[in-house]
């Protein structure tokens, strides 16, 4: 993967701090720890995930003498840690930002749909690779599968099939016609757009992921 541009070898500590929480490792790509780093930086998850993968290596002198330096000695990597955000700005990232190209894209999956909505496009991304492997009659607040999925969104399995009610009118197939006044009608439309007609085993993959988010 070619260096993002926001990267900086500085931020090796940030990652090796969480690599180093309980439990020790390369952390899921999408939990929310990892999650928060990333929209904390502007950088994907993707990117800091494979970084991560790098800095367990050790197979370059930079990374040995990082953990040389760093790797026995949480003490001195969390005051690293404390001196790096204090000299990078970054208690005041709308300041250290300024001026800089930090288009949102990924970003928005993580932020609500609405102002003042719990609802994220993560949620309904979820919500509709379970559209997928359900039928319509199933799509009900009593179906295990939506009452389990309500419970790790932290969810009402109501607020679930309200969901897939939208998804049916984005729903080529169903040919549904109906008026719904839902502020969840233009998020659900644009989620349908980036996935509701490309390769299924894409998004139930992307899906299994971002469970972690809510997991962790």
């Amino acid at each position: 993967m070619a260096k993002h541009r926001l990267w900086q070898d500085e931020y090796w500590l940030l990652l090796m701090q969480l690599y180093l929480k309980r439990p020790e490792g390369v952390k899921p790509m999408y939990s929310k720890p990892m999650v928060a780093l990333a929209l904390e930086l502007h950088i994907p998850p993707q990117y800091l995930y494979e970084q991560m993968f790098k800095l367990r290596q050790l197979d370059t002198p930079r990374m040995e003498r990082l953990w040389e330096r760093y790797g026995h000695n949480p003490q001195r990597l969390a005051k690293g840690v404390r001196m790096l955000r204090k000299m990078k700005g970054f208690s005041n990232a709308d300041a250290f930002y300024e001026g800089v190209d930090t288009i949102e894209s990924w970003e928005l999956d993580f932020k609500p749909v609405t102002e003042g909505s719990t609802m994220l496009p993560v949620m309904l991304i979820i919500i509709l690779d379970l559209y997928f492997r359900l039928t319509p009659n199933t799509m009900v607040a009593d179906t295990p599968e939506i009452i389990e999925l309500a419970r790790l969104l932290k969810l009402k399995p109501k607020e679930v099939v309200e969901v897939m009610d939208v998804y049916q009118l984005c729903d080529p197939y169903l040919n549904r016609s109906a008026i719904i006044l839902s502020p969840l009608l233009g998020p659900c439309q644009q989620i349908w757009q980036r996935f509701g007609n490309d390769n299924p085993e894409k998004l139930a993959g992307l899906a299994a992921q971002l469970k972690d988010y809510f997991s962790s």
